[in-house]
């Protein structure tokens, strides 16, 4: 038996990045019996040299020590790098780290960049370097998280096996920001908080498809259709007063709810959408889709029979956006036996078994 087919070993582990997802995957590294912690690297010098434990947020340590030399982290040899830098302000330095972890024979899951979950139409030619790293590497890179990822894979398709006739699925991420402590995502690139005649990055025409057109892809692949098109439609909300969100200020008149979809069509009928309802405020939009409990994924299978499921986020800590930051690092932890074991390539979720908690329940 090789190397790559044995799963039953101990795999060598570096986590890359201690962020808001970073630092939820080094907690799952350590829960997992299966996997052994051996590097860890940052991207901000201020944490070279501290232990792993304490950037992971537990009150011990685990005996790895932060550096920012990647010669450094190659050198250890892993099995697998758990990548979770963040990769929307810039991408092309994230594909070329990449790009060198592969070609050095490291299999990797991560968070991003997120087209990367099923490359498909302008995305594909973006992959081709990835794809070419993970092949001359003999090695394998999955792209994963909560969304894109889990919400709108597996859950999704998951469901459909239970369709006698399917007409349209639809999955939502239906959420309050307000929690999410992540200035440039919240403010700078979905645009919260600035001028309503404001166009941020994530509304530029073709920037929704390019993040999330390879989740109505993926979902159509599943299902065996071709679409013929994808389609973007947003709309936005101004704020009826002013408020502080957990990353800055929303002022009176200025952007506070956002509502977006990415359509995948097939004879003029929308027959996969991808759909982000996303307020920081409660009150934001009464009449758009609501959350069940706190926030959640919400997938909406229209055919014979209908079928509404809501994965209801929760943290322990009472706030559903910590739920959303642990579940996008748990689905990277947790697939790291399935992708080392994988052939070499760029993998996606319709090529790895089910991925499971094994090895999770507290005994």
């Amino acid at each position: 038996m090789s190397e790559r087919q044995h799963q039953d070993r101990t795999l060598r582990v570096v986590q890359w990045g201690t962020g808001n997802v970073g630092r939820h995957a080094l907690v799952g590294i350590d829960a997992r019996p299966d996997l052994e912690l051996v590097g860890l690297w940052v991207s901000n010098p201020d944490k070279v040299g501290h232990d792993a434990g304490r950037l992971a947020g537990l009150d011990r340590d685990l005996g790895v020590l932060a550096t920012n030399d990647v010669d450094e982290i190659i050198a250890l040899a892993p099995d697998c790098v758990v990548n979770c830098a963040m990769a929307d302000d810039r991408l092309f330095e994230a594909i070329a780290d990449l790009e060198r972890l592969l070609a050095a024979g490291i299999n990797v899951v991560s968070s991003g960049p997120v087209f990367l979950q099923f490359p498909s139409g302008a995305a594909a030619g973006m992959a081709e370097g990835v794809e070419k790293a993970a092949a001359d590497g003999g090695v394998s890179l999955f792209v994963n998280g909560i969304d894109p990822g889990f919400a709108n894979d597996w859950l999704p398709l998951s469901l459909t096996s239970i369709s006698e006739r399917i007409d349209q699925v639809r999955c939502s991420e239906v959420l309050n920001y307000n929690t999410y402590d992540q200035k440039m995502i919240v403010f700078d690139t979905m645009g919260f908080g600035l001028p309503m005649d404001h166009v941020p990055m994530l509304l530029q025409p073709g920037i929704l498809s390019l993040a999330w057109g390879s989740v109505v892809h993926q979902i159509a692949a599943g299902l065996g259709v071709e679409l013929d098109d994808v389609e973007e439609f947003y709309e936005r909300l101004p704020a009826t007063e002013s408020f502080d969100i957990d990353c800055g200020r929303i002022e009176e008149g200025t952007v506070a709810g956002l509502h977006f979809e990415v359509r995948g069509m097939v004879g003029g009928k929308a027959v996969v959408v991808l759909e982000h309802v996303t307020r920081v405020h409660d009150d934001i939009g009464p009449d758009w889709p609501q959350p069940a409990g706190l926030g959640c994924y919400r997938v909406e299978v229209r055919g014979e029979p209908n079928y509404t499921l809501d994965l209801q986020l929760l943290g322990t800590d009472g706030d559903h956006n910590t739920a959303g930051l642990k579940a996008t690092a748990m689905r990277l932890v947790n697939s790291v036996p399935a992708v080392v074991a994988a052939e070499p390539g760029l993998v996606t979720a319709l090529d790895l078994p089910l991925v499971t908690g094994k090895g999770l329940v507290v005994r």
